[in-house]
């Protein structure tokens, strides 16, 4: 008998083929936890029978054996050296392949590695941008460069539904709704059957993590696959992402309002705030705001407490340096108060300002290094593309955010936003199975506003008094989008998440490190508490203690 589930994904024969071949567990259901700790089967010769269980519904593409080594290129993998990876089976292959609008081939592409030595838990990396390519699943954990590999996790890996980097695939139906959310269950359902193929067992736990879209992913599959997993980690989620796509558009507006002109007469984007234009209102961001949590050291930790008005920056008659004229003010107050209609409504959250404004991980977003009037920022090229072609229903390839309509915004995104944006908030299979969340989030992420998640989670703590027993939100001061910027970046999320699901020791702080502080660790406290120095060594972590602001 099908479910609804499978009735909205379009993969009801498919997975009851690949159901039956791989092994009789129930649909959708995350593993029993197990204590079993016998001697995990597997290795080259089982590897290869992979190739065995393709059908008209499961292409295998490859099953081999891979000896340890370097973790391959792609994806997020920042290390140098590239993390050393353990033995493993690597296969891949396409889940549910078939033509869609337009001639185009469609399927849920994805890598499945399991180690040698399994230490019985499952991880479904999550995806980046608007997908489109398999990433090396290796189970990078942005937040710490954990890798979910060499700590012997079975990880897996999906693009999304569709091929390349275009959103052009949204305008096929299945597609659309493959990226949106409905490629994510039968991936990791599938990749949860192979690995109890493959060793003989189903995973012990199963977990997701992911960052920014895949940040999105794991918010989306804790409300609509509640069943599917145990522990999740979401990092700087675009869990509304229509809505932040309407605040891209709003900020490439104003910014190329300001913005000198090449010959052609298109605005320069990257020149529209210089770089000690940044620099300057982050000095003056630090200089309000960074002592009130109790020490300054470059970081805020007491954001509530800190309120900045870039007009105090406004140039007096006659002065250009170290300070803003006022278009350029304008432009700021803009782009931090958040998208408006005509009549003032607001379509998005603030901003807050931080110090991670005057960062290249803060301009690559909004303003890019493009010394032309063809732009290379984020906003104005993926974002652009992504309204475009997916948000907008119908598409309109000839939009631009100077034609935007800010009055039909939320009118032309209704029908991508009901399926894509993981807004809420009604979780009580998730919690009855015991499941957790840990959620992440930059304070000077330029594209996806901490005082949207940081909104989400009040609303999750009103409708649930006790929210945090299962689910907590960590800050990150200084943070740009999943890592980089003034920031204490480096934490490691995955042992938390393991801790808090298998043992039950909820986080009660993540010890960070970052590369713009070295030799320093902070605590990041679980919202609404915050950082606040007592005394001691300003460089230890323990000389924090995790306090709410009365």
């Amino acid at each position: 008998m099908t479910t609804p589930l499978h009735r909205w994904t379009g993969f009801t024969c498919q997975l009851a083929v690949v159901a039956f071949i791989v092994g009789a567990t129930s649909l959708y259901t995350a593993p029993a936890r197990a204590t079993n700790s016998a001697p995990v089967p597997g290795g080259p010769a089982a590897c290869q029978r992979l190739r065995a269980l393709a059908n008209d519904g499961l292409v295998v593409t490859s099953a081999r054996w891979l000896d340890a080594g370097p973790a391959p290129p792609g994806g997020m993998l920042p290390m140098r050296p590239r993390p050393r990876l353990p033995a493993h089976c690597l296969i891949r292959g396409v889940l549910a392949p078939r033509v869609g609008v337009g001639g185009t081939k469609y399927g849920l592409g994805f890598e499945l590695r399991m180690p040698d030595a399994w230490n019985g838990r499952f991880l479904f990396q999550g995806g980046s941008g608007l997908d489109g390519v398999v990433t090396p699943a290796i189970g990078l954990v942005p937040s710490g460069g954990a890798v979910a590999l060499a700590r012997g996790f079975a990880v897996i890996s999906s693009d999304g539904g569709h091929e390349g980097p275009s959103a052009a695939f949204a305008a096929d139906q299945q597609a659309r709704l493959d990226f949106a959310y409905a490629g994510l269950g039968p991936v990791a359902e599938l990749g949860q059957r192979l690995v109890a193929r493959y060793y003989g067992r189903p995973a012990r736990d199963a977990y997701f993590a992911g960052c920014s879209n895949g940040g999105r992913e794991a918010m989306m599959v804790a409300e609509r696959f509640p069943t599917l997993f145990n522990g999740i980690i979401a990092g700087d989620p675009g869990f509304d992402l229509s809505r932040a796509a309407i605040a891209e558009m709003w900020s490439v507006k104003h910014l190329s309002a300001i913005a000198p002109k090449d010959s052609r007469g298109l605005p320069i984007l990257s020149e529209a705030l210089t770089t000690e234009d940044l620099r300057l209102v982050a000095s003056a961001v630090l200089q309000a705001c960074d002592a009130r949590d109790g020490l300054r050291d470059g970081m805020i930790n007491d954001i509530a407490a800190c309120h900045f008005d870039p007009r105090q920056l406004l140039c007096e008659a006659g002065a250009s340096r170290q300070c803003l004229s006022e278009p350029k003010v304008r432009a700021l107050e803009a782009i931090f108060d958040g998208p408006r209609d005509s009549s003032g409504r607001p379509l998005y959250t603030s901003l807050p300002f931080d110090a991670g404004i005057g960062t290249p991980g803060w301009r690559i977003w909004k303003l890019g290094t493009s010394p032309t009037g063809i732009p290379n920022a984020l906003d104005a090229t993926l974002g652009v593309e992504a309204m475009r072609h997916y948000f907008m229903t119908p598409p309109d390839p000839g939009m631009t955010p100077s034609t935007f309509d800010f009055d039909r915004a939320q009118q032309v995104t209704a029908q991508t936003a009901a399926l894509n944006d993981a807004t809420g908030t009604f979780f009580s299979s998730y919690i009855a199975r015991g499941g957790k969340l840990i959620i992440y989030q930059g304070m000077s992420d330029p594209v996806f506003s901490p005082n949207a998640i940081i909104g989400w989670y009040r609303e999750l703590m009103s409708e649930y008094r006790r929210a945090a027993q299962w689910a907590r939100l960590f800050l990150v001061p200084g943070m740009n989008h999943c890592g980089g910027g003034p920031a204490t970046d480096q934490f490691d999320a995955l042992t938390a998440i393991v801790r808090w699901t298998e043992d039950g020791n909820a986080p009660a702080r993540l010890i960070a490190h970052g590369a713009a502080f070295p030799g320093m660790s902070r605590p990041l406290c679980p919202y609404p508490e915050y950082a606040r120095y007592r005394g001691g060594n300003p460089a230890d972590e323990r000389s924090f203690e995790c306090v709410i602001r009365p």
